[in-house]
């Protein structure tokens, strides 16, 4: 399978970064199957990092010759919703994964999943409005296994 990954440069050597934010599933190497979502992640890079040009770098990954453990959502449901809010609230201990995929958590989305963890909506409540939003996707590289699956394809400057 083809992955995206959108940034300010060219990322031919994709490595795992530890961040500052809070991200839907920890620190790690963050794609997209969705090349419109990695072109939309690249246009933001450029404007939080105030330098480069948006820049989408196209990896193969063939997650079954590549036998990683991998945990999959295949939607925003109760055990998503727990998972990203745990990553949000630093009290997420799981860490012994190579790779983590399931829908990314947009702009429509932080809001509920931030009345959720203030105890605004319970659970029922925000997946029922987390349900009716199109989310993308998004797969992250927990592990240098899980990195060096990834073979680079080519680069594209939006």
């Amino acid at each position: 399978m083809l992955l995206y990954h959108g940034s300010n440069v060219a990322v031919k050597v994709p490595k795992i970064i530890e961040s500052n934010r809070a991200l839907d599933f920890g620190c790690g190497f963050y794609l997209t199957s969705d090349f419109e979502q990695a072109a939309k992640w690249a246009k933001l890079m450029v404007l939080r990092r105030g330098e480069g040009t948006p820049t989408v770098t196209v990896f193969y990954f063939d997650e079954e010759v590549a036998l990683l453990k991998t945990l999959k959502f295949c939607a925003p449901d109760a055990d998503w919703l727990k998972f990203v809010a745990s990553h949000r609230t630093n009290t997420n201990d799981v860490n012994d994964y190579d790779v983590i995929a399931g829908p990314v958590a947009n702009d429509n989305t932080m809001p509920v999943i931030n009345m959720y963890i203030a105890g605004d909506y319970n659970e029922e409540e925000a997946i029922r409005r987390l349900l009716i939003q199109k989310l993308k996707d998004q797969y992250v590289m927990k592990t240098e296994r899980a990195v060096a699956a990834l073979k680079l394809k080519e680069v594209i400057t939006l």
